[in-house]
């Protein structure tokens, strides 16, 4: 459109205007019809076996092609009762529960995209690396570690993941 430089100050405003409400119009249509997509809504994970019956905790949920897996630690499966043998033993039982939930979710530690791990004593990072290597040969996920202090049930480690929902090939 040609201007002359003679038109109402409105008018050189209002064609920008009435595209850039067309556009925030759309957008909020796609918004609002996504809504209601199931792939926004989030679906728990149960894995029988990993916890004693009765507790409220959720071992994953899946939501959004992601799979978000809670804290575990080294407990035996089935009880509240930490390995014995240190941070090592510890670390392997842990990444054992996490392989337990990730196959009641479909996925395996190859879908895994990004993991924090909370050591009780930041000194045991190395012998926790040794351990958590192992389940990942092909070379690990993105990661956070830090030390924090009152791991639950006094654990030495705690790790939760994210894992991308396996493609259904």
């Amino acid at each position: 459109m040609r201007r002359t430089g003679n038109e109402q100050p409105h008018k050189r405003w209002l064609e920008p205007l009435t595209i850039i409400l067309a556009a925030l119009i759309v957008a909020a249509a796609l918004f609002i019809s996504r809504a209601d997509d199931e792939s926004l809504r989030h679906e728990v994970v149960a894995v029988p076996g990993l916890l004693p019956a009765g507790v409220p905790f959720t071992p994953a949920v899946r939501a959004g092609g992601l799979i978000f897996l809670s804290g575990q630690v080294g407990i035996r499966p089935g009880s509240f009762e930490l390995v014995d043998g240190g941070i090592e033993a510890e670390a392997r039982q842990t990444m054992e529960n996490i392989g337990q939930v990730l196959v009641a979710a479909g996925a395996g530690f190859d879908d895994i995209v990004k993991c924090t791990v909370f050591l009780r004593d930041i000194a045991d990072w190395a012998a926790f690396n040794e351990v958590y290597g192992d389940y990942f040969p092909d070379g690990p996920p993105a990661r956070s570690a830090f030390a924090a202090s009152g791991l639950v049930l006094g654990a030495a480690a705690e790790v939760d993941c994210i894992a991308a929902e396996p493609d259904d090939d």
